[in-house]
């Protein structure tokens, strides 16, 4: 029976449980870390209660807020697990009951790790040659396989031994690069899922900076306003930030500095001393910083720092000058007294000059006492031993380096005696009185001087021809020689507060000059340069004049010049002569006292005269017409300094006659020659006006023919200084204003004007008083005033003005009746009148015999104005009745621009055989 039981107990058991039946839905679940999930427990059998147990076996409650369990009704319930983690991992149960019969049902939840990438940043920065290590932190259930990627490229482990993958998957790169900077590519993958995820990784490569240094040392001026600059050029990555620093002192910008936009130049300002020394430049990036050093070297220019004058007697033993100066690189010290230069350690004039220099040095501190710089200076003495009063006066003291140099006077004044300066010999003669010049030199120059003569003061009561004039610093006595007895020694005596001294003068008779010596004659057709020199005594007093006689040989009368002592006269011409005929010339030689001895007499032979027929006119000659000769020039600077009076004398003109002179001139310094100016034949000077200042000139005249054109005469001359405009003309002041100054000066020029036209017609019987009076009519002499031309050309051009002066307007003014009036180069005896003819354009030098006297030397008469023949004939000389008569005798002054030149008018001419 009891198997039977049994079974039957047992088969209302099972009946039972199949009643009662659980299902979870899903049966299985697998998720990710993170997802939700839920699962739903159905009850079949009518179940009063359904629990859901944890893995771990708890009953899991309502209300958790990562698993929550909720009863649908009365079959079912439902799991939700949220946000799920790993532990949530494991079995979960869904129990139901119906009080007396359980069933439950199971689930297994597998929750599994996605590749997750927990510590990658980007970007990650290094610093060049470092052992970088590039992060990247992966997780996965199961472990993630790691792949590493550069610039999308799979890195070759095998190639690059410089890569290598740690164990935490992190990249190591040895000794990284500046190339190795880029994008890496961290790469997670699980097979089993074929699950594939990566992350990029921006890796910089920072580079410690680096300095270029423009110029390691910089040299500049000090205290001359002037800036220098400073710089250093940095490299690295990121862009490096410079700053400077001196003395660990950081630099800023300011009064004294300046930068640039990136700082990498420097300006220091104006440059002084305290400014030498090195500075510092700074570069700073993320990877470091680097320094470099730049030196800053001053120069500074020399300053004399002490200089003293100094005063001295010539009874003091020595004197010294002490000069002191600064400047780096050290100054060297000369001296210099006019164009004497002292060099260092130089003993001159029998050691009696020396001197000596030698170095000191010297410290430059900043504002806070500190000394920055340190420099040596210079020290130089000049000593002279036993002072001479030619010592005294200004010294300079010359500092030099490869800098500059400055230079700075000091005076020496040196105290002493009078000097007595001044001819010792004087020479005059009775009657002539003559000063004897006692000059001093005295420092102090509060000077006595006295005149003394056989021990008694002059003047005195016995001598009423002496004169006493005194100066400041010269005493001059004058004496008017009365007999023999003046003549002899007279003694000038000067003291001051330093010493006394005297000086015997000697007055001697002066005597007429010996004559000069001729020593060469060379002769032309109709004139002739004689060349002479000077006496040789000159009877202690100056030649003022030559006179040269001159006569055909061994006839005839002895005709004179008498010539003005110039600017050395060497040299005289002689005119009038006739062609190939022999003549003697002498000379003598007058000063104050008179007229010395003639020179013994020298014979020449004037040259033969060619002729021609041309025009109708003969011209004499003897050979084939040829080239004139060169006119012989003579050259008066006038009054106002740039003007020049060119005077030429006709020489032979060849056999045809002169056409035109042609005048070139120029600045010696200048290439080119100034515009020619063309002059007829008949002028005989031109005037250069407007000359520059200070200038030296070299003027050409060439005579010219219808066969050619001479040689040049030449002339050499140098104008004058400019002068200077006095300041006190300038100077304002009460005075008579301009309107009123120029109604003065009209009002005087018509009160002149009137009294000149009375002078004329009472004497002239012409002029505005004549016509008014009813006496109408005029001289041949104011025909030939009116008729007269004066032609004058304004320059509007900066050229010299040129005046030109015919021939015909150096010959002697003539009256109605033909009568020769007396100027300043008419001979002192008048040759016999003519009659009605008028006088030619011949020389009529003085014919003397015996008797020599003195004519003046004008320019009339020295510039060959009355050369022999007509102006533009070779016709030997004739007498007067039988020469050409000019048909213009009315001269012409003209005024022409340089560069103006013009034709002489033609003129009909007349050559009359020589009845020789």
């Amino acid at each position: 029976m009891f198997p039977t039981k049994a079974i039957i107990l047992v088969l209302l058991f099972f009946d039972n449980a199949v009643s009662l039946q659980v299902d979870i839905t899903p049966a299985h679940g697998e998720i990710s870390v993170g997802e939700s999930r839920f699962f739903l427990c159905e009850v079949i059998g009518g179940a009063k209660e359904i629990d859901w147990f944890a893995p771990a076996g708890e009953k899991i409650e309502p209300g958790r807020p990562d698993i929550s369990v909720i009863r649908n009704d009365e079959t079912s319930s439902t799991l939700t697990i949220y946000n799920a983690k790993v532990d949530n991992a494991g079995t979960y149960r869904c129990v139901a009951s119906s009080g007396d019969q359980d069933a439950e049902a199971t689930v297994n939840l597998k929750i599994y790790q996605k590749i997750t990438f927990t510590n990658v940043p980007s970007p990650q920065e290094f610093t060049e040659g470092d052992n970088a290590i590039i992060v990247c932190d992966v997780i996965s259930s199961p472990p993630p396989t790691v792949l590493w990627k550069y610039k999308g490229a799979k890195i070759q482990f095998d190639k690059d031994v410089r890569f290598k993958t740690l164990s935490n998957n992190h990249l190591q790169i040895r000794g990284i690069r500046k190339t190795d900077e880029g994008v890496y590519t961290c790469e997670g993958r699980i097979k089993a899922r074929g699950e594939v995820d990566f992350r990029s990784i921006k890796v910089v490569v920072n580079v410690l900076p680096t300095i270029r240094i423009r110029q390691a040392e910089t040299n500049a001026t000090a205290d001359m306003g002037f800036s220098t600059l400073l710089a250093c050029d940095p490299d690295g990555f990121p862009e490096p930030i410079v700053t400077w620093r001196r003395n660990n002192a950081p630099l800023e910008s300011g009064n004294k500095y300046s930068f640039n936009e990136d700082g990498s130049e420097m300006t220091v300002l104006d440059v002084t001393k305290l400014d030498e020394g090195d500075y510092t430049c700074i570069a700073k990036n993320k990877a470091g910083e680097s320094e470099q050093e730049l030196s800053l070297k001053v120069f500074v220019q020399p300053k004399i720092t002490y200089l003293e004058s100094q005063t001295t007697t010539e009874m003091d033993e020595q004197v010294t000058l002490t000069c002191e100066a600064t400047g780096d690189p050290t100054p060297t010290i000369t001296w210099s007294f006019g164009t004497r230069v002292f060099t260092e350690g130089e003993q001159e004039q029998q050691k009696r000059i020396y001197q000596a220099s030698w170095t000191r040095p010297e410290q430059h501190k900043g504002p806070d006492g500190e000394v920055l710089v340190r420099s040596d200076a210079r020290v130089s003495s000049l000593t002279l031993k036993y002072p001479q009063y030619t010592d005294a006066g200004q010294y300079l003291c010359t500092a030099r380096n490869a800098i500059g140099e400055t230079v700075q006077p000091v005076s020496l004044e040196v105290r002493y005696a009078p000097k007595i300066l001044g001819s010792v010999a004087v020479y005059t003669w009775e009657g002539n009185p003559a000063n004897i010049s006692c000059e001093v030199l005295a420092h102090p120059s509060d000077v006595s001087i006295t005149w003394l003569r056989d021990g008694f003061q002059l003047p005195n009561a016995n001598t009423s021809n002496i004169k006493i004039h005194n100066t400041p610093s010269a005493s001059y006595l004058e004496v008017n020689p009365e007999s023999q007895s003046d003549f002899g020694n007279y003694n000038c005596t000067t003291s001051n507060e330093i010493g006394t001294e005297s000086r015997e003068f000697i007055m001697i008779p002066a005597d007429v000059p010996s004559a000069p010596s001729i020593g060469e004659v060379q002769p032309y057709s109709s004139t002739a340069q004689v060349l002479f020199e000077e006496p040789e005594s000159t009877g202690g007093v100056p030649v003022l004049k030559y006179r040269a006689e001159w006569r055909a040989v061994g006839r005839g009368k002895w005709v004179q010049r008498v010539y003005e002592v110039k600017d050395g006269l060497s040299s005289v011409t002689v005119t009038g002569l006739k062609p190939e005929t022999d003549y003697e010339v002498k000379m003598s030689a007058i000063n104050g006292k008179g007229e010395g001895d003639s020179s013994p007499s020298m014979v020449f032979k004037t040259e033969h005269v060619r002729y021609s027929y041309t025009n109708g006119i003969f011209h004499f000659h003897t050979e084939d017409t040829g080239e004139p000769s060169p006119p012989i020039l003579e050259g008066t600077l006038q009054p106002k300094g740039n003007s020049l009076k060119v005077k030429w004398i006709k020489q032979d003109d060849g056999g045809s006659p002169i056409t035109h002179y042609l005048v070139r001139y120029k600045a010696r310094e200048d290439s080119e020659w100034k515009p020619e100016i063309r002059l007829p034949s008949g002028s005989e000077y031109v005037m250069l006006i407007g000359l520059d200042w200070d200038t030296e000139y070299d003027v050409f005249v060439v005579a010219e023919n219808q066969q050619g054109k001479s040689k040049p005469g030449t002339l050499t001359f140098r104008t004058s200084s400019e002068p200077t405009a006095t300041t006190d003309s300038m100077e304002d002041g009460p005075g008579l204003n301009t309107g009123v100054i120029v109604g003065i000066l009209i009002l005087v020029c018509v009160l002149l004007l009137l009294i000149v036209d009375a002078t004329c017609c009472f004497l002239n019987k012409c002029g505005i008083l004549m016509c008014i009076c009813g006496k109408p009519g005029q001289s041949t002499k104011g025909k030939d005033i009116e008729t007269g031309k004066a032609a004058f050309v304004q320059d509007v051009s900066k050229e010299p003005i040129v005046e030109v002066r015919t021939e015909e307007e150096a010959t002697a003014n003539h009256d109605a009746e033909g009568h020769l009036e007396p100027n300043e180069t008419t001979p002192l005896t008048e040759p016999d009148p003519q009659g009605d003819i008028a006088v030619p354009l011949v020389n009529h030098e003085l014919e003397i015999d015996g008797e020599h006297p003195l004519a003046s030397d004008t320019d009339a008469t020295q510039d060959g104005s009355h050369a022999g023949g007509t102006a533009g004939s070779s016709g030997p000389s004739a007498p007067a009745q039988d020469e050409k008569i000019l048909e213009d005798e009315n001269a012409e002054l003209k005024k022409v621009a340089p560069d103006a030149g013009f034709e002489p008018n033609a003129v009909t001419q007349t050559n009359i055989e020589s009845k020789a």
